[in-house]
């Protein structure tokens, strides 16, 4: 079952499965470890809800909540 990475809760991680995301964001997505198959932790999130932090690949990573809703994820038990 994919969820987006914005309905994840802090604490809880998820496998990412697909970005619908085309051109230059896609890239620059994929840079920064956004990869088919990566484990991503949401760590904390902003008092109004956004952004989101996110720990992926040992590094911290904020998006905004709209960015986080184009990728899906398989969340982990």
């Amino acid at each position: 079952m994919l969820v987006p990475l914005s309905d994840l809760k802090v604490g809880e991680r998820g496998v990412i499965a697909k970005m619908n995301y085309k051109g230059e964001l896609r890239q620059r997505l994929l840079a920064m470890g956004f990869v088919k198959g990566e484990t991503i932790l949401v760590k904390r999130v902003a008092p109004l809800g956004d952004p989101i932090d996110f720990v992926i690949k040992g590094y911290h990573l904020s998006l905004r909540r709209a960015e986080a809703s184009e990728i899906l994820v398989e969340p982990l038990g």
